[in-house]
């Protein structure tokens, strides 16, 4: 389903490309969608989710169903009455969020004053997406995975249909995507409410601060805050150098982060998904082995996948980039520009998904003040080689560090839980990165040898598309078979049984 989402999240941004291109306007957009989004990543599905999960496991297996369903009554109305509070902030404070994480556009006043018109329009978009995430945690933990996933979609079609629709009909066509966000918000937690009834746990929400579960939960949450959400504060950081930067920066950034976003949320945010509710499961029921095997089999996965997956988009960047989005108001050098940055955060796109998987190794067991030293240090990191690589790189130093920052995060994370004892790496670990290493060696030299930028940029639209999917398909066969013939069988890191 996160797959089937992604798709068509591709085909919104190709829409966008083509009919927006990547100027000031676009900037401005960006950034007024980036506010809530991050907002969206900090608290709801980052700090929320990861404390919210374990509770509600711990209820699930602990305690009566009348208990659990008095949880999610306190948990939905006392978060509905917050995120109301924050949202009547955020729309009436914009001039000054605007400001803040793109204070370079106070230097363009029809810039600056775009974003705060957008901003109040996609800032409730907080509201109804963090109320989503939570509906989502409840179907998660009882195992109804693809209805949360499936649920994205409906962002990608309003936007798509305030592009064709609305824009046509307003003096500002870019003012119909923030109209889309707004509206995408609230049909996304009407779409789970039959889903939740089906279950019987579409309860009448109440707000109550003092209810146990939700100060259990709030108590965890505050840590996790900063320890659960490292990258998206990286992400925000380049947002906001660089609104100092050339028009288009911005957009640069988004677009490239958007092809990172790919792999992660198909595999990392996927498996980070369904591993959190087993984890939490697993301690809650005092079995350590089992807790400890689903975090090496997860992390075995991570590096089948996302190092290849790596390695592709550094290679294949530009090619990508022109084949999706070189169309319109998308131009030949806003392609070369985006592949920059796009082949900086490769770089850091196994560590991306590392601290999806590890982050619940921690949070699992309600051990959230790990996380957040860890996510510390990290920021100091990033903010240190952002101020310096940008001077260096311009948007492409932006993204390079943050990939750097996460690779940092995600080693600490790792050593973190070793040194707890909670994660045994079972045996066999050598193997299996040299067995993956040779494969990616092989997979390496089809992909350079494989194409020439200023062909595939004078191509049209049905030829980039041919000879991306044909350089895709011919590159996993090649990399599969390769682990094939040194003796890897992907039955070997599947689960003896999956807990759903």
């Amino acid at each position: 389903m996160t797959f089937f989402s992604r798709i068509l999240g591709f085909i919104r941004d190709i829409v966008i490309a083509r009919f927006f291109g990547a100027d000031s306007a676009t900037d401005a957009f960006f950034v007024a969608f980036k506010i809530p989004n991050f907002m969206r990543r900090l608290f709801a599905e980052g700090a929320f989710s990861q404390a919210f999960v374990p509770v509600l496991s711990e209820h699930k297996e602990k305690e009566s169903e009348r208990s659990l369903k008095e949880l999610i009554a306190a948990t939905s109305g006392t978060l509905a009455v917050i995120l109301f509070l924050v949202t009547l902030v955020g729309v009436l404070g914009a001039p000054v969020l605007i400001y803040i994480f793109a204070p370079g556009f106070a230097q363009h006043g029809s810039q600056y004053d775009m974003a705060v018109d957008m901003l109040r329009l996609t800032f409730p978009y907080l509201m109804f997406i963090s109320l989503t995430a939570m509906a989502g945690g409840v179907l998660n933990t009882f195992g109804k995975f693809a209805v949360p996933a499936f649920t994205p979609i409906f962002l990608n079609l309003s936007l798509l249909s305030s592009v064709f629709w609305l824009s046509p009909l307003l003096d500002e066509p870019v003012y119909a995507l923030a109209w889309g966000v707004l509206l995408a918000g609230a049909v996304q937690l009407v779409f789970q409410f039959p889903f939740l009834n089906r279950m019987g746990l579409l309860v009448r929400p109440r707000f109550n601060w003092a209810d146990s579960g939700v100060q259990k939960t709030l108590k965890l949450m505050v840590p996790a805050l900063f320890g659960a959400s490292v990258t998206q504060i990286n992400l925000l950081l380049d947002t906001l150098l660089a609104s100092f930067l050339v028009s288009g920066s911005v957009s640069w950034l988004y677009y490239s982060d958007r092809l990172v976003e790919f792999p992660l949320g198909v595999f990392g945010i996927a498996l980070a998904t369904v591993l959190l509710p087993n984890l939490s499961k697993s301690h809650a029921a005092g079995k350590p082995s089992s807790f400890s095997n689903s975090l090496d089999l997860s992390l075995r996965w991570v590096v089948l996948i996302g190092v290849p997956a790596a390695v592709g988009l550094c290679f294949l960047a530009q090619p990508m980039l022109a084949t999706l989005f070189q169309y319109g108001e998308f131009s030949a050098s806003d392609v070369k520009m985006a592949a920059l940055s796009l082949m900086a955060y490769s770089v850091g796109l196994v560590a991306f998904i590392l601290v999806k998987v590890l982050v619940p190794g921690f949070t699992s067991r309600q051990n959230m003040k790990t996380p957040v030293r860890i996510g510390m240090i990290a920021v100091g990191f990033n903010i240190v080689l952002s101020v310096s690589l940008v001077f260096v790189w311009q948007h492409a130093g932006l993204a390079l560090a943050t990939s750097l920052a996460a690779s940092v995060n995600a080693g600490l994370l790792l050593k973190g839980l070793l040194k707890e004892g909670v994660y045994t790496p079972n045996s066999g670990w050598l193997a299996f990165c040299v067995k993956v290493l040779i494969a990616n060696i092989l997979a390496g030299i089809i992909y350079y040898y494989g194409y020439s930028v200023e062909q595939w940029l004078a191509w049209n639209a049905f030829e980039r598309a041919m000879y991306l999917t044909l350089e895709i398909i011919k590159v996993v066969v090649i990399y599969f078979a390769s682990l094939y013939v040194l003796g890897l069988r992907v039955k070997q890191l599947m689960p003896e049984k999956i807990s759903t």
